[in-house]
């Protein structure tokens, strides 16, 4: 008996050494469910574990369960106020939540703990910045940019807000900065090449060609082409481009109306045109552009 129960030990010993030197290789090869489970369990038997709590919150971000990540970092910032990982935590689920107003004042309380914390003026940055509150996120990452020159979120934020802003020049030089730095970034090759279709300038299509180039399905990129190539009159790129993207997005409306303006406008084919703007509504019934052109063709 007492020779069975040292195995027994020696074997629970051995399993426990195992068992610390994989547990985080296994749990990371957990499903979301799994791991819910498993820090359910967790937490039964530490309630007062901050992290537990913060942990879960990000599987049921994850599994979308918003709510319960909610009360999860409520649970978790009450047992541990000072610290900023959870404060930048809790403002990712109110963010995702839709609730730009808290997710800010959870991010500014992580200020209040750490001023000097770039990673907390980042998120403040882009919560204030998806919230399209300009001034604000310009503010926030300009302090990034001070202590970080070359932050790829930070430099293309900034450039994409002086684009909205009118402020064409400065956008150009922080998104051109953004392409020589990070050459296999193609969001601030996307945006530099739509601002330059939207003036018009040939440069459009080097930089809306290096997206293509790095993804062909690309749609956002092959649409600016396409409409730079039809404001220059090139009506045959600009129909093989929104074909093409009809092909990636059958439910492109847009490519719909502007195939059928490009009938109607240049090659007079009307009632080709018609059927594209019925397309067009098919997937958009109140685009009121395609109502009126299709009445126009329907006249011809």
């Amino acid at each position: 008996m007492r020779r069975g129960t040292e195995y027994i030990l020696a074997f629970v010993f051995t399993l426990c050494l195992w068992a610390c030197g994989n547990n985080q290789a296994e749990e990371e090869s957990l499903t979301d469910k799994e791991k819910l489970e498993l820090l359910d369990a967790k937490i039964e038997r530490h309630p007062k574990d901050a992290s537990l709590y913060a942990g879960r919150a990000l599987v049921l971000m994850n599994l979308g369960r918003l709510q319960e990540a909610t009360a999860d970092m409520e649970k978790a910032v009450t047992l541990e106020p000072e610290k900023v990982e959870y404060r930048l935590r809790q403002a990712d689920v109110f963010f995702a939540r839709g609730d730009v107003e808290k997710s800010y004042k959870a991010l500014s309380e992580a200020e209040r703990l750490d001023p000097e914390n770039l990673e907390v003026q980042l998120k403040m940055g882009e919560v204030t910045f998806y919230s399209r509150d300009y001034d604000r996120s310009l503010k926030c990452l300009s302090k990034v940019t001070a202590k970080e020159p070359d932050n790829r979120t930070a430099l293309f934020m900034k450039g994409f807000i002086y684009k909205e802003k009118g402020d064409t020049l400065s956008a150009v030089q922080l998104l051109r900065k953004v392409c020589d730095l990070y050459p296999d970034y193609a969001p601030a090759f996307e945006e530099l090449g739509v601002l330059y279709a939207s003036h018009n300038d040939p440069l459009a299509e080097e930089y809306l060609g290096t997206v293509l180039r790095m993804d062909s399905l690309n749609t956002n990129a092959l649409y600016a082409l396409a409409m730079y190539h039809q404001e220059r009159g090139e009506m045959d790129e600009a129909e093989n481009l929104y074909h093409r993207i009809l092909e990636i997005n059958p439910r492109s409306a847009d490519s719909w109306h502007n195939l059928g303006y490009i009938e109607m406008t240049y090659y007079h084919d009307y009632t080709k045109a018609v059927e594209y703007f019925d397309s067009a509504l098919t997937i958009e019934p109140d685009m009121e552009s395609a109502h009126l052109n299709r009445l126009l063709a329907m006249e011809n």
